[in-house]
């Protein structure tokens, strides 16, 4: 049987292999998100810089790019990580573009690519010590609840396409709710119930307000995000150089219907499997599990005609020999799609709207997300009206949406 290879797309993409491990700051805050270093609660603005106010003014379109002694703090920082900020620059030429696309097609603000530098410092092999994983560094809940798929062959939450969208589709959420980009940010690191519990301390919906009720890690991932926007934007200035990227070269896409190893696939190619696996890291074991009614995306350096033969003989030989059953990623463990269904099922009930509730205070009641009543309803906005009936789970591990960052 013929093998459907589909070539998809071809773009130009610059990669580098950046472990961020490798690339800790030597002080960092103990928190989930661990690419936000540690800074004085309550700093002396001795260092006011109005050229840095001029520049985040001149840079900014959506996201508010406020200038303060918090965002001070984080250039100063980010601006003395030559080397780190060096390597973003040079990750940014491949990964920039898939963020953006995928920012673009909810309508996101474009300046929300630059978030995956703090959340992961762009690893999408990136895991925190609560488990948030990839260059969005999503938890396990919410990775289902937008749609992202984890197995026992695949983590999509390490695909920076399928993450991408995912991601994008939050931020819709969460700006839909809370009609702020800042808050909404602030919202990815720590859930949106959070942020509305600090809203309603402070009254007032200004991030720069409700700061002080949010938090530690919250208070500075949102200045950090926009001194991570301003350093990206103005490298130059402080004498950041771009890294070289491990391989420069045009990409073409292909969608294989089998299973193949991403060894055998870089073997035939005639590139390193670490390369090859650097464009496709949601494969956990390095096998493509494509089959013929759910084919798989494999992402390939374009090569020459000679390389892409032994590619297309590959694709036709005798199929791989591995154990194709597919285990179901969970929180607690794996659990194989025949047992799940009998195991643990969560107990439903209802909840009937009554006047003066919004899903901020149903939400608060049951100890859940506004997030989680949206997708357990298939809500489309915030808009409930008296008398309608929601859906509430009850076990939280099995259907609970949770915020990105903490579990």
């Amino acid at each position: 049987m013929k093998i459907l290879i589909c070539f998809v797309s071809a773009c130009a993409v610059a990669f580098t292999g950046f472990s961020a491990n490798a690339q800790q700051p030597q002080k960092l805050a103990i928190t989930d998100t661990t690419y936000v270093p540690v800074v004085d609660e309550t700093p002396t603005f001795h260092n006011h810089n109005y050229v840095y106010k001029a520049r985040l003014d001149s840079i900014q379109k959506t996201v508010p790019l406020s200038y303060n002694e918090y965002v001070q703090n984080y250039i100063d920082i980010y601006a003395g990580r030559k080397d780190m900020m060096g390597k973003m620059i040079g990750l940014s030429s491949y990964y920039f573009p898939i963020f953006e696309k995928a920012l673009k097609s909810y309508n996101i603000p474009e300046e929300i690519k630059y978030l995956p530098i703090i959340e992961s410092s762009m690893n999408p092999h990136a895991v925190s010590r609560v488990g948030a994983t990839g260059l969005w560094q999503f938890m396990f809940a919410t990775a289902k609840g937008y749609g992202l798929n984890m197995d026992n062959f695949v983590d999509e939450r390490k695909d920076p396409i399928q993450a991408s969208y995912a991601a994008a589709a939050y931020f819709r959420d969460a700006y839909e709710e809370l009609g702020d980009w800042l808050l909404a940010i602030a919202a990815y690191n720590c859930g949106m119930g959070n942020v509305n519990r600090a809203i309603a301390k402070a009254d007032s919906r200004d991030f720069w307000e409700i700061r002080r009720f949010l938090p530690l890690e919250t208070r500075n991932y949102v200045p950090a995000f926009i001194a991570a926007v301003y350093v990206m934007n103005y490298s130059g200035s402080h004498q950041i150089k771009a890294q070289k990227s491990i391989f420069l070269k045009n990409t073409d896409t292909i969608q294989v219907n089998r299973f193949v190893s991403l060894p055998s696939l870089a073997e035939a190619m005639n590139i390193d499997v670490d390369e090859l696996w650097g464009l496709n890291p949601s494969y956990k074991k390095k096998i493509v599990n494509g089959t013929m009614h759910a084919p798989k995306r494999v992402i390939l350096p374009r090569v020459d005609l000679a390389s892409f033969t032994r590619v297309y003989q590959l694709l036709n030989e005798e199929e791989l020999e591995v154990d194709k059953h597919i285990v179901l990623a969970s929180n607690g463990g794996k659990t194989s799609r025949k047992a799940k269904a009998t195991a643990n099922k969560p107990s439903i009930f209802y909840h009937k709207v009554t006047s003066g509730q919004n899903l901020s205070i149903i939400a608060d009641k049951y100890h859940v997300e506004v997030q989680d009543l949206k997708v357990w309803n298939n809500l489309k906005g915030s808009s409930i009206v008296p008398g309608q009936r929601l859906k509430i789970y009850h076990q939280a591990e099995s259907k609970h949406v949770e915020r990105p960052m903490r579990g």
